[in-house]
């Protein structure tokens, strides 16, 4: 009983790293149709908002709150990420809409740019340019109304985006000192440590389990629970649903279809961040790590049912079970009995890569039976 308490914790564990990994993606692949091979570069832009909030909190003024700066990060990552995701969903995704190949390959692109930026580009003017791009977008939101309308605006719009760049710039350059100070020159693989209250295991049930992994599992949760009630209760999921059935209805019926796709691009590129937080907590951050995880998350999603937020959630713990179960071996130790045949295939891809390649197979030969995924759209959705 012990045994398979802990397969189905760390199955839930793998899952829930992959289900908010896939959140994002099932928003903008299963709700506007578009193929965004960037969404593991902007996972990684999360990730790296982590280690940057860590090494400000460090700074003796923050240091006492330094413990919470994982909640901080949370935040941070989502707006980061978000904001990418809309600057890229408004210079080009939103002139590849009903393309999907132009979609692809635009996006597959996007994300090489991301990593070899990241390569060879200080982490500190990264930061810098994130920042600038930040405050240049909200500054002109805070302008009342009559600015907005007067025919000067683009001026003052002018002087919101050149007091971002300067911004941006003292930031870079904070940032670029703080990492000389800690001895961190290069950025390329950077480390994120978890503050001490997630800090070793916790007993319940007579079973210990990481803390780490308990977080991810409770970020997940709230993720998964939040886009849920957005979706279901507020104005403006209403209209993203509205526009997901019909979107030429919904434009007749005087929904701004552009700022609702704008809206899903960039919530969908949050929870994109958010999970980079959770990956950040796991091990390393590098400019690959958002593509250990992009095939994974289609996979889901196509598993699950494209646009269907309640088969994303089976599908990632479905899968992420099931790699345990056969990338450790607990299958044997569970059945000890099973016949010869069986455990030597099972013994086979006893290892976590090549779980992973049994476990995407027997999902290829799933959807060759049932190929619109474990929950199939309905209704007016099929359609479009």
């Amino acid at each position: 009983m012990e045994l398979l308490l802990d397969s189905l914790f760390n199955g839930v564990a793998i899952g829930s790293v992959l289900l908010v990994a896939a959140l994002g993606l099932a928003i903008v692949f299963g709700l506007m149709g578009v193929i965004n091979l960037a969404h593991g570069e902007l996972m990684m832009l999360g990730a790296y908002t982590t280690y940057v909030t860590q090494l400000i909190f460090k700074l003796p003024i923050l240091k006492p709150f330094y413990n919470w700066y994982v909640i901080i990060s949370i935040f941070l990552a989502f707006i980061v990420s978000g904001v990418v995701g809309i600057i890229l969903e408004k210079l080009i995704i939103r002139r590849l809409y009903g393309n999907p190949l132009e979609t692809l390959l635009a996006t597959w692109g996007v994300s090489l740019i991301l990593q070899q930026f990241v390569r060879s580009v200080p982490l500190s003017y990264g930061a810098g340019l994130i920042i600038a791009l930040l405050l240049g977008l909200i500054l002109p939101l805070l302008f009342s109304n009559k600015i907005k309308q007067s025919t000067k605006f683009k001026y003052y719009k002018f002087g919101a985006w050149s007091i971002a760049a300067i911004l941006g710039v003292s930031s870079a350059e904070f940032i670029s000192s703080l990492i000389s100070k800690l001895g961190r020159a290069s950025a390329r693989n950077v480390d994120v440590t978890a503050p001490l209250w997630m800090r070793g295991q916790i007993e319940i049930l007579g079973n210990t389990f990481p803390k780490t992994r308990l977080m991810i599992i409770v970020i997940t949760l709230i993720s998964v629970l939040a886009i849920t009630f957005f979706l279901n209760q507020s104005a403006w999921g209403l209209r993203i649903r509205a526009v997901t059935q019909n979107r030429q209805m919904s434009d007749c019926l005087g929904i701004s279809t552009e700022k609702v796709d704008v809206l899903t691009f960039g919530i969908g590129s949050g929870l994109a961040g958010v999970a980079g937080v959770a990956v950040s907590l796991l091990g390393s951050v590098g400019p690959n790590v958002g593509g250990n995880y992009i095939v994974g998350c289609f996979m889901v999603v196509v598993l699950g049912g494209v646009g269907n937020l309640l088969g994303t959630v089976f599908a990632s713990f479905g899968i992420g079970i099931m790699t345990d179960l056969i990338g450790a071996g607990r299958l044997l130790n569970i059945w000890p009995n099973m016949p010869i045949p069986f455990s030597n295939i099972v013994n086979f891809f006893a290892t976590t890569s090549m779980a992973r390649v049994m476990v995407f197979a027997l999902i290829v030969i799933f959807l060759q039976f049932k190929p619109s995924g474990l929950f199939p759209q309905k209704g007016r959705m099929v359609e479009n």
